[in-house]
């Protein structure tokens, strides 16, 4: 995949307690729902059938799956060949995503922390693969964050997991710092102000700001009403580097992709 131009990455959660209400989505809307992204101007949709939010407890594998599978199914049905990504953290549900519903991508929010066979898998599989930093797990990762040097430590184990996966002969990799995911408050904005510090990486910047905590406790509202603080966070993502804008909300994204794009560009030609 080209990063001349970001990337807009819209969310499907397949789940009962996403910590948006707006993104949850039944098997019986989903196509409707595929289709309005796709016209909007998605270049991948992200399909994840497990919540990672703050304070949850995750399904058990088999439930995962049962969630999964049928959306999988229905969106290679319709859109054969769509760009498609799967939020796992589970090597097995990875492996059948990839496998036999021809998963494009798999985004592991845990970093491949949580299954010690996700890296050997994801390497096995060859597909791009989004390695994200965490501290802690879902149902304690807020609950106190703390960092001596927030970028040196984010840059250094996201460096040592991507050393780990090409190791093992993985080399399309997409870094995803991980906001919200163990950070307080003050730390997401440090690590946004500061996200062209992960381009000593060298692999695309994948960034999920869209609707959380970190925005919407600023503004002293719900994921509900943080459409537009998404959208002025999104806009500095992309100015500080992002390359993949993962979004509940595609059509703003898209635009503001446009419009900082032109403004970056402006006078260039």
């Amino acid at each position: 995949m080209c990063f001349d131009t970001p990337k807009v990455m819209g969310v499907l959660n397949i789940t009962p307690d996403s910590f948006y209400p707006g993104s949850r989505i039944s098997l019986n809307d989903l196509e409707d729902r595929v289709d309005k992204m796709i016209s909007e101007g998605a270049d991948i949709i992200d399909v994840g059938a497990c919540s990672t939010r703050p304070g949850s407890k995750s399904p058990d594998q088999q439930e995962e799956l049962a969630r999964l599978l049928p959306a999988l199914d229905l969106i290679r049905k319709t859109r054969p060949d769509f760009p498609v990504s799967v939020d796992t953290f589970r090597a097995e549900v990875a492996r059948v995503a990839v496998e036999d519903y021809q998963a494009d991508i798999i985004n592991d929010v845990s970093g491949g922390s949580f299954d010690a066979e996700m890296f050997p898998t994801a390497a096995r599989l060859q597909v791009p693969y989004v390695l994200s930093h965490i501290q802690g797990q879902p149902e304690n990762m807020q609950q106190a964050p703390h960092y001596r040097h927030l970028l040196a430590e984010i840059c250094s184990k996201l460096a040592y997991d991507a050393a780990r996966l090409r190791d093992l002969g993985l080399n399309d990799l997409i870094i995803d710092p991980g906001f919200g995911f163990g950070k307080s408050l003050e730390n997401n904005y440090e690590l946004l102000r500061r996200l062209e510090d992960l381009s000593i990486l060298e692999a695309p910047i994948m960034v999920g700001l869209s609707r959380k905590s970190f925005i919407y406790n600023l503004l002293n509202c719900r994921p509900e009403q943080a459409l537009n603080g998404t959208t002025v966070a999104n806009t500095l993502a992309l100015w500080f580097g992002a390359h993949i804008l993962r979004v509940h909300d595609v059509r703003e994204a898209v635009e503001c992709v446009r419009m900082v794009q032109l403004s970056k560009n402006a006078g260039l030609c």
